[in-house]
């Protein structure tokens, strides 16, 4: 669950510490004092859109950070996966440094990618503004929330569906690249084997190329090399004033002083073993230029099979292994159009096949995804008969897409009738905002225990509504608080008595500025906000007494739900 945020700096906020609790978590405060800079804070520390001139006027820099507490381990498993480190403990934090610049967002000290920042508050948090009910309209959501409410049976035969509906893919891509005529394919035939037999005459070894430039490079230089072997020769060994001759001389002239002075030996004995050294050098080198010999045939043989090998390598590949891997393919290729039509054929009756088998899969899929629609239209329909509707028919209506999807061969809409005597009609056609709001909320009720999400944030879910139909959407939210942890911001006074934690967001002016702050009310303090909400401006006994009663009426409903 949440269990702080933190917000430094962000719009009117200076500083606020806020420990979220367990349960239904509820927060009000007058019109303009900030209740949506605390749901903004909670969307930009998860990777949201950061508004313009959202950083608090005079300050450097706006701080959001939220800590999470998790003990699910299946949950935390799947963090684990995306990337998150160091959560052996279940503590997540998120948090996020809102600068003129760049503003990454942090999950545990490292910086996260946005996929992944999706990804993670996926896992952690299910926010629901007002925006959010508008996703009814979209028909193409509705088939997704039937799959999250059937998820335990459904997602096998979906994952099931989607391997099934990639192969089908694989094989109908196949088909198409094959889909040529039969001049097409000869002449296909006949380039391919012009390309595999030019690689094979070849006759390419591994390693060959750089050899044949060894020698190339060698026989290029001969001259060159052969001057200067003459040169190093001469110097070395050649005349009376040779290096070899003047070593000599040095070596007979250290040997005498060592007969004299034994100290000296270990030099003596240096200076022959360089004179062995450079003997065996220079009998080398003359080994070199007598065993040299430079034969036109040869360097023109090396030229031309260095020029076939180049030649290939622009045609072919970087690397002889690149020419000879190209070649390999290509024989490949070739074995499938010699094979053209038996594999056409083969390939037509896999695909014929998988399409089957996607059928079987997508049928079971569609009585599931059925099953799960009727299940969850009934206790809608309840739900909407608790909040107040008139009318509580809902429905789910299916039909056959024209093609398969990876998602399954259905598309399915929701409809409504929320007026008696009126025919059910599609949901995005006949609901107001208020009523999509409450719509909203029963579904949330009964996702709600078949998700795995542990908070539910609430903004605007009491759009439209009031009297006793304010009173049951706040018995539905702490049905869901019994299960989840709830965060709600309400104007309500009715939602707000059902709070099992209560705050309040002000608006101040000090010091030539403004700044909301937010605070946990005690209970008495949270009386005296409801006599704000009842009555306004003007705080009343009367309204105080109100407040104390709605008050006692609310932990009556609470606990009788406890027993439901």
């Amino acid at each position: 669950m949440l269990v702080n945020l933190h917000v430094k700096n962000l719009a009117l906020i200076e500083e606020a510490d806020i420990n979220f609790e367990e349960g239904l978590n509820i927060l009000t405060g007058e019109t303009g004092a900030g209740k949506s800079i605390i749901l903004g804070s909670i969307n930009i520390a998860l990777g949201g859109k950061v508004p313009a001139d959202i950083i608090r006027k005079g300050a450097e820099y706006a701080r959001t950070e939220l800590v999470f507490h998790i003990e699910d381990k299946t949950q935390l498993e799947a963090l684990e996966k995306i990337g998150v480190e160091d959560i052996s403990d279940g503590d997540i934090i998120i948090s996020r440094k809102v600068t003129s610049g760049r503003s990454p967002v942090k999950v545990n000290g490292m910086s996260c990618t946005a996929s992944q920042v999706r990804q993670i508050a996926a896992l952690l948090i299910d926010i629901h503004g007002q925006h959010d009910s508008q996703m009814l309209l979209h028909e193409g959501r509705h088939l997704e929330m039937v799959d999250i409410y059937g998820a335990e049976k459904i997602l096998p035969v979906k994952e099931e569906f989607a391997a099934a509906y990639r192969e089908y893919a694989r094989l109908t891509d196949e088909l198409e690249r094959m889909d040529m005529d039969e001049e097409g394919r000869n002449r296909e035939i006949s380039f391919m084997e012009f390309e595999a037999d030019e690689i094979e005459s070849a006759s390419l070894k591994a390693g060959e190329d750089e050899e044949l430039e060894r020698r190339f490079k060698r026989m290029s230089n001969v001259q060159k090399i052969m001057g200067e072997i003459a040169v190093a020769h001469q110097l070395l060994s050649d005349g009376e004033d040779s290096i070899r001759d003047r070593l000599g001389s040095v070596v007979r002239a250290v040997c005498t002083a060592a007969s004299f002075d034994d100290s000296l030996e270990e030099i003596a004995g240096l200076l022959g073993d360089a004179e062995g050294i450079l003997s065996d050098a220079g009998r080398q080198m003359a080994d070199y230029v007598q065993d040299s010999s430079f034969d036109e045939a040869d360097f023109a043989a090396v030229q031309e099979r260095l020029d076939l090998i180049n030649s290939l390598k622009m045609k072919y590949g970087k690397t002889i292994g690149d020419i000879i891997a190209y070649g390999a393919s290509r024989r490949e290729k070739l074995e499938e159009l010699y094979d053209y039509d038996a594999r056409l054929q083969r390939l037509c009756a896999s695909a014929e096949k998988q399409e089957k088998k996607l059928d079987e899969i997508a049928e079971r899929l569609s009585e599931l995804r059925k099953e799960a629609a009727r299940s969850l239209c009934e206790k809608v329909s309840a739900g909407l008969k608790e909040l107040n509707f008139l009318n509580d028919e809902f429905s789910a209506v299916f039909e056959k897409t024209k093609r398969y999807t990876a998602n399954g061969g259905d598309s399915m809409r929701f409809m409504i009738s929320t007026n008696v005597g009126e025919p059910l009609k599609p949901l995005s056609k006949v609901a107001s905002g208020g009523e999509l709001s409450r719509i909203m909320l029963a579904l949330k009720t009964v996702i709600a225990g078949q998700d795995e999400m542990d908070t539910f944030i609430f903004d605007e879910i009491d759009a439209g509504i009031s009297g006793r139909t304010a009173q049951q959407v706040a018995e539905k939210l702490n049905r869901i608080a019994h299960s989840h942890q709830i965060i709600c911001i309400t104007h309500l006074p009715q939602i707000a008595a059902m709070a099992d934690t209560h705050y309040r967001i002000e608006k101040t002016a000090q010091d030539n500025s403004t700044a909301t702050t937010i605070k946990k009310l005690s209970e008495s303090e949270s009386v005296e906000e409801l006599a704000r909400l009842l009555g306004g401006s003007s705080i009343t006994k009367a309204a105080v007494s109100n407040a104390a009663e709605l008050k006692q009426l609310a932990a009556a409903a609470k606990q009788s739900a406890m027993f439901q």
